[in-house]
C-alpha cells in the first residue's frame, strides 16, 4: 500500500489571512494582525506553517486594471498528438506571453492563457503555438472582460 500524504489542515483564520494576501501579498504583518485581530507573533506563526506546508508557494505581483485594459488576452485550447503533452507543455513555458498553463481532461488536454499587446500579436502567437511539433489542433477563446479574478 502507497502512503498518502495528508492533506493540510486549514482554519477560518488561515481562510481569511489567505483572502487578505490574494487582495494584497505586500500588507504588513502588522495590518494582518490588526485586520484578524490575532498577535504578530501568531500571523508570523501561520504564515511560516503555510510556507512549510506548501498552502503559500510565493508572493506574486498582480497587474493593475490600468495596465490590464492595454493587454489582450486568451484562452488556448490545445489537442496534442499522443505522447506529446510534455513536450507540448515544455515549448509553451519558453514563450514569455503564456502565463499560464493547465492540464484539462476532455477533447483537449492543454489549456495556455496568453497576454499580448494587440491582436495581431495574439493571432501570431496561436500561429507559433500550432506549428509546434506534437500541436494537432487549437481552438482559441479571446477574453473580452475579466469579472472576478483573485
Amino acid at each position: 500500500m502507497g502512503t498518502r500524504k495528508a492533506t493540510p489542515e486549514i482554519d477560518a483564520t488561515d481562510r481569511r489571512l489567505l483572502a487578505a494576501l490574494r487582495e494584497d501579498s505586500r500588507l504588513t504583518v502588522s495590518h494582518l494582525a490588526k485586520q484578524l485581530e490575532i498577535p504578530r507573533t501568531q500571523v508570523y506563526a501561520r504564515l511560516a506553517r503555510l510556507e512549510a506546508e506548501k498552502i503559500i508557494a510565493g508572493y506574486t505581483l498582480r497587474m493593475g486594471q490600468a495596465f490590464s485594459r492595454t493587454r489582450m488576452r486568451a484562452h488556448v485550447m490545445i489537442k496534442c498528438l499522443p505522447r506529446f503533452n510534455l513536450e507540448v507543455e515544455t515549448e509553451l513555458a519558453r514563450l514569455s506571453e503564456v502565463s499560464a498553463i493547465y492540464a484539462i481532461s476532455g477533447e483537449y488536454d492543454i489549456i495556455a492563457l496568453l497576454e499580448a499587446a494587440n491582436g495581431e500579436e495574439v493571432n501570431d502567437l496561436i500561429d507559433r503555438i500550432g506549428l509546434m511539433e506534437g500541436v494537432e489542433r487549437t481552438t482559441t477563446s479571446v477574453i473580452l472582460a475579466t469579472k472576478l479574478e483573485r
